[in-house]
C-alpha cells in the first residue's frame, strides 16, 4: 500500500469516527425502530449483493448502540424493574435458620448445598426435583436447593427443563466440590463388586473409573445418597454406590475406592430458590429465561445489548422446549448490580417486546 493510499485510509477512518459521534449525538430524538430498517434499506442499495450481509451486521451494531445511548439517556420502566428496584431497596441476608427443601436425602450434595448457604436450616428431603419447585412454588417451604450444572458433565439439563414450568426465583447460588468414592458393604472387596449404581451426572463424571473396570455394570439412581442409603439398608454385597465420602460415616459404608471421578477439579453449582422476588445485598448476578424469533441475527441483537452497556454475560444456555417443536429457550447469566440503570432498562425492553413470546426474569442474586 502506498503513502497516498494510507493517507485516504486514515482519512476514511478519521470521517467515520465524526460522523459516529455526530450520529449518536442525533439518535436520541430522531432514531427510531422504523428509521433503522430504512437505514438498512438504503445502505444495502448503495453496497450492492456482495456486500449484503457485511452492511447487515454493522447496521445491526449501529443499531444496538444508538438503543443502548437512548437507555443511557432515559432509562427504562416497567413493572418487573420497578419490582427489581423495591426489592434491591428492601435486601437483606438470607436468613440463619429456616426450611430448606432439597432433593435426595442426608449425605447428598444438595444438602451440602443447603449447609453452606444457610447456618441452621430445617431441611426436607424430596424424591425429585420437580417436588422442591412444587413445595417452594405453593408456599409450603420458603427455601429450595437445586443443582444447575457441573464442571465436568455440563448442566442438569432435567432442572432447566422444569424451570419452564414453575414460578421462582433464584435468591443465591453456590459451588460445592464434588468429591465421589466408592462406597460398598462393610468387608466388602472391589474385587468382589459386579454393580456399581448412583446418580447418571455421577456416573458420568466417573468414566475413566467404569472404563477400567469393564466387569462391573453401572446402574443409574435417583440419587447418590439415597443409593448409598438403599446399599446399607438391604444392598447384596456385589453391589456399590458412588457416592460423597461422607455417606460413608452417615451409613456404615466402606470407602472402596477414593477420588473417583475423572476430574479432581469437580465441582457442581447449586442455587437457591423462592417464590417471591428477593435481592440480597450482595447480589452481583442476573438470569433470565427468554424465546427470540426464529431470523438470523437475533440472537447477536440481544448479545449486543449487553455489549453496549458493557455487561459480562456469564453464560449462555439454549434448551429445547419440552412439548414445541424446534423452539428453544435461552438462559442468559449476566454480572451487574440490581440498581444499574442501563441493565433495568434492557431488561424493561425485553420483558415489553412483542417479538419475544416467553420473557421470564429468574432473579438478581449472589
Amino acid at each position: 500500500m502506498n503513502a497516498d493510499m494510507r493517507k485516504e485510509l486514515d482519512e476514511i477512518d478519521d470521517g467515520i469516527a465524526k460522523l459516529f459521534l455526530r450520529r449518536m449525538e442525533l439518535v436520541d430524538s430522531v432514531a427510531d425502530p422504523e428509521r433503522e430498517r430504512q437505514s438498512l434499506s438504503r445502505a444495502v442499495e448503495i453496497v450492492g449483493e456482495d456486500h449484503v450481509r457485511d452492511v447487515k451486521m454493522l447496521f445491526d451494531t449501529l443499531s444496538g448502540l444508538s438503543a443502548a445511548q437512548r437507555r443511557r439517556l432515559h432509562g427504562g420502566k416497567c413493572a418487573l424493574t420497578d419490582e427489581i428496584v423495591r426489592a434491591a431497596s428492601e435486601s437483606r441476608p438470607l436468613p440463619e435458620k429456616t426450611l430448606v427443601a432439597c432433593q435426595g436425602t442426608e449425605g447428598s450434595y444438595s444438602q451440602q448445598a443447603a449447609s453452606l448457604m444457610f447456618q441452621a436450616p430445617t431441611i426436607v428431603f424430596m424424591r425429585d426435583f420437580e417436588s422442591v419447585f412444587e413445595i417452594v412454588e405453593k408456599g409450603m417451604c420458603p427455601y429450595g436447593i437445586l443443582p444447575i450444572e457441573n464442571s465436568s458433565a455440563g448442566s442438569v439439563a432435567q432442572v432447566y427443563d422444569l424451570m419452564v414450568k414453575h414460578h421462582f426465583h433464584i435468591v443465591k447460588s453456590v459451588r460445592v466440590k464434588i468429591d465421589h468414592a466408592l462406597l460398598g458393604r462393610r468387608g466388602s472387596r472391589l474385587s468382589e463388586i459386579r454393580e456399581i449404581t448412583s446418580h447418571p451426572h455421577a456416573l458420568s463424571q466417573c468414566g475413566a473409573f467404569l472404563k477400567g473396570h469393564s466387569g462391573i455394570r453401572p446402574v443409574p439412581a435417583e440419587n447418590t445418597a439415597i443409593a448409598a442409603k438403599q446399599l446399607a439398608a438391604n444392598g447384596p454385597a456385589d453391589r456399590a454406590v458412588i457416592a460423597s465420602r461422607a455417606c460413608a460415616d452417615i451409613y456404615g459404608l466402606d470407602i472402596l475406592a477414593d477420588g473417583v471421578a475423572d476430574n479432581t477439579y469437580n465441582f457442581t453449582r447449586f442455587i437457591c430458590i423462592a417464590r417471591d422476588l428477593q435481592v440480597t445485598p450482595d447480589a452481583t448476578k442476573f438470569s433470565i429465561m427468554l424465546t427470540l424469533p426464529h431470523r438470523p441475527g437475533s440472537l447477536n441483537a440481544i448479545i449486543s445489548k449487553f455489549a453496549a452497556a458493557a455487561v459480562n454475560l456469564t453464560k449462555l444456555e439454549s434448551r429445547p422446549i419440552p412439548g414445541m417443536d424446534f423452539e428453544f429457550l435461552f438462559t442468559f447469566e449476566f454480572e451487574a448490580s440490581p440498581t444499574n440503570p442501563a441493565v433495568l432498562a434492557i431488561l424493561a425492553e425485553l420483558s415489553q417486546n412483542p417479538e419475544i413470546e416467553r420473557f421470564a426474569f429468574l432473579g438478581a442474586y449472589a
